[in-house]
């Protein structure tokens, strides 16, 4: 009985210094191994493995730092999303959004290390996910960004021609191109 109890202590403070344990919990319903987060990895890939579960689980990792300024962060990110996008198959989910978002957002960090594999994962999003217009303009901000303003103008016109929604966003976004803008969303029209 004293080992069992000594045991439990031994849990109870584990637990009672996790500065995050509560949002993990009632983010993901399990709990989480604040070191490399496997714990909770293997759960959702065991469990639900949802885009839902998967994009909160690596928003609350995102909350850690900041990936331009960390990069040991930004590596352990990439496997994260890397990790989310394997264990969800595109032919199930890409009407998803939280799919669409994880897609998106790895595609995001990708850039910050090599844009050519950036461009490789905008083109898997918006194959996949064609129909979310965020995706699109993802896509043509990070064009934007490599100054390639015809391939932006085109991801752009296409979105319209494909029908994603909203189209107010693609409006939106085409409009602030056409003003020279280098952002094509404002954090309010995001």
């Amino acid at each position: 009985i004293a080992s069992i109890m000594n045991r439990v202590r031994n849990l109870k403070n584990k637990y009672r210094n996790e500065d995050n344990i509560t949002d993990e919990l009632n983010c993901t319903k399990i709990s989480a191994d604040t070191t490399d987060n496997s714990g909770t990895v293997n759960q959702i890939m065991m469990t639900t493995n949802t885009p839902e579960d998967w994009l909160c689980f690596l928003l609350r990792l995102e909350k850690k730092g900041i990936p331009q300024m960390d990069v040991g962060l930004l590596n352990r990110l990439i496997g994260r999303y890397s990790q989310a996008v394997t264990a969800l198959p595109a032919e199930k989910y890409s009407q998803d959004e939280s799919y669409a978002r994880i897609l998106v957002r790895f595609a995001e960090l990708k850039a910050l290390q090599d844009p050519e594999e950036a461009r490789d994962q905008f083109h898997l999003a918006r194959l996949n996910c064609k129909k979310f217009a965020f995706v699109h303009v993802a896509f043509a901000q990070f064009e934007l960004l490599q100054e390639n303003e015809k391939k932006c103008k085109q991801i752009l016109q296409k979105a319209v021609e494909c029908s994603a929604v909203p189209l107010e966003v693609l409006e939106t976004a085409l409009q602030n191109f056409h003003l020279k803008k280098k952002q094509l969303l404002s954090d309010e029209e995001k």
